[in-house]
């Protein structure tokens, strides 16, 4: 597994993230060695969707107004319903994730996170996948949808559900290890 000893992954997430979309990235990237922050537009705790009902309550490491996209390697997309159409409302949240595209820094986007990467309008041409009822908006938008476990285009990875999470983390670990990508 790729060492990512002084690398500071930034998780963009909302109230309503899948539970496990958040946990398990996170943990395999703080055994790879990743500084990870929980950046949100919230503040002190937000809530988890856990399938079926409200789950754990996490700590924000760092509120969105005060987090520079300058000041990490990578960026993670946990999915969840709730919380990916929060953040493709609020411009701050798509500025962030736009400036970690824009400069060629490895996203790693599961489920219904790809939502906001649509709201960037710099996913045309590229190559990827998400939980499949996105698929209409994807293509729309310009995408290549592909129906894969994991999709990796020049440092952007995408999975479809949970059950992708091990393939997913394995390939996030691997991008951010070679770091910006330039397309």
């Amino acid at each position: 597994m790729a060492s990512l000893h002084g690398r500071k992954v930034a998780i963009l997430t909302e109230e309503g993230f899948e539970q496990v979309e958040l946990t398990s990235p996170k943990e395999a990237l703080e055994q790879a060695g990743a500084t990870v922050h929980i950046v949100s537009p919230q503040s002190g705790k937000i809530k988890a969707w856990d399938k079926t009902d409200w789950g754990i309550e996490i700590d924000v490491d760092k509120q969105l107004n005060d987090a520079s996209p300058d000041d990490y390697d990578a960026l993670v997309l946990p999915g969840g319903v709730l919380n990916p159409d929060k953040l493709r409302q609020n411009k701050d949240a798509v500025a962030f994730a736009s400036a970690f595209l824009d400069e060629g820094k490895p996203v790693a986007s599961i489920c219904h996170g790809p939502q906001l990467l649509i709201e960037t309008g710099m996913i045309r041409g590229r190559r990827l996948t998400s939980y499949p009822s996105l698929q209409t908006d994807l293509k729309n938008a310009g995408a290549d949808w592909l129906d894969e476990e994991v999709v990796v285009d020049n440092g952007l990875v995408t999975s479809r559900r949970p059950d992708d999470l091990e393939a997913f983390n394995r390939k996030a670990i691997e991008e951010i290890s070679e770091g910006v990508h330039h397309v």
